[in-house]
């Protein structure tokens, strides 16, 4: 089958079984805010808000969205064109059995090289935007790693981080909340070094990317899958 993806989208792997994770650009929405096409979104077509499908040819034929990213957030994302395939996929988000990694670029550098971050978190909703803040709310957590630093000043450091929960915002408020905001975030970060940086570096976008994606299979209807998109070539060598 072949989607008609955003030109600047492309497909990173297929499953058999009805499996495709696509590389989504930064700046590209997952999915419409309504229910006509888009074209800032990851595929050209009507958008069910209901059934989380983009349809083909009326209802007959559906792409079932798995997940989402943040329309600044580059990388993977799954879809699924068998609607069996689609609900064993919900059912692996809902009991963890879904793995995602990213990577982040940063301002600042971790204490430690490693550890867990636990917050609660809040969202709030209003005027059509979408805010999270940490303090209350529902847990999250997530695993960090530093993969190394740049001197500055100021120092800038390449964080890979594995959301344990799935929360709204979630890494880039647990970035800002420890005062090393991810790159390029218009929302939770630095906003005059945002523009110092996107000037200098001539990439203006969120530093932030879902790298990899890993499904356990359930040894039924749903295969494991396992799929990387390379880190772009905006983010700094390190």
């Amino acid at each position: 089958m072949d989607l008609p993806l955003h030109p600047a989208a492309r497909v990173l792997a297929r499953h058999p079984a009805g499996l495709i994770a696509v590389d989504k650009p930064p700046g590209v929405r997952s999915h419409p805010n309504s229910a006509k096409p888009d074209p800032r979104a990851l595929l050209l077509l009507p958008y069910n808000t209901k059934s989380e499908t983009y349809d083909m040819d009326g209802d007959r034929s559906r792409i079932h969205l798995l997940h989402r990213l943040d329309s600044p957030t580059s990388g993977v994302v799954l879809l699924a064109t068998n609607a069996a395939v689609a609900a064993a996929a919900r059912e692996a988000f809902a009991r963890h059995a879904v793995h995602k990694t990213y990577h982040a670029l940063v301002r600042g550098r971790p204490a430690r090289p490693a550890e867990t971050w636990r917050n609660r978190l809040r969202v709030r909703r209003g005027h059509g935007n979408v805010r999270a803040d940490t303090g209350s709310g529902d847990p999250a957590e997530t695993r960090m790693e530093c993969l190394g630093t740049l001197p500055g000043p100021p120092v800038l450091s390449l964080l890979r981080l594995r959301p344990v929960t799935g929360r709204t915002h979630q890494i880039r408020v647990q970035c800002a909340a420890r005062r090393f905001p991810i790159v390029g975030d218009a929302t939770y970060g630095d906003f005059r070094f945002n523009r110092d940086y996107a000037r200098q570096s001539g990439e203006k976008r969120l530093y932030l990317h879902a790298s990899a994606i890993r499904i356990d299979g359930d040894g039924k209807q749903l295969p494991a899958f396992s799929v990387e998109s390379p880190l772009p070539s905006a983010f700094p060598v390190f």
